[in-house]
């Protein structure tokens, strides 16, 4: 005869039973997580994506600033884009200096009142007049 009656056969079934069925859980638990791992990595890199496109914006405007910044702007030749990289100047305003020309100086652009002293100051160790 069997060493295990009816009772304890019952317990083993519903055990080994139970087992499974924790060991289920535990799988779908642990694929649950790693997905939300998988969509927190996801919006990680895109964060550092748009940082780092950003901080490049940053170094790009930057070098462009500072290779500017030693060569001086010839109002009397220069182009629009040119003039609209100068720090302030709006297009308005470069349109206005790009009507004005020529110039004698470049302070000219303040006498003629084609831009604010203010803004002239701005850019004046940027801008020349050349004849």
């Amino acid at each position: 005869m069997s060493e295990y009656n009816g009772k304890d056969l019952i317990k083993m079934h519903f055990l080994r039973y139970w087992y499974v069925f924790i060991l289920l859980l535990l799988a779908m638990l642990v694929g649950c997580t790693q997905q939300q791992s998988s969509r927190d990595l996801k919006e990680q890199t895109a964060q550092a994506t748009a940082d780092v496109k950003r901080d490049a914006k940053a170094v790009a405007a930057g070098i462009s600033e500072g290779w500017s910044r030693d060569k001086q702007l010839d109002l009397n030749t220069a182009t629009k884009d040119q003039l609209l990289s100068l720090p302030g100047v709006t297009a308005a305003e470069a349109d206005r200096v790009i009507a004005g020309r020529p110039y004698g100086e470049a302070g000219d652009v303040v006498t003629r009142r084609i831009m604010p002293k203010t803004e002239y100051d701005r850019i004046a160790d940027r801008v020349t007049a050349k004849k």
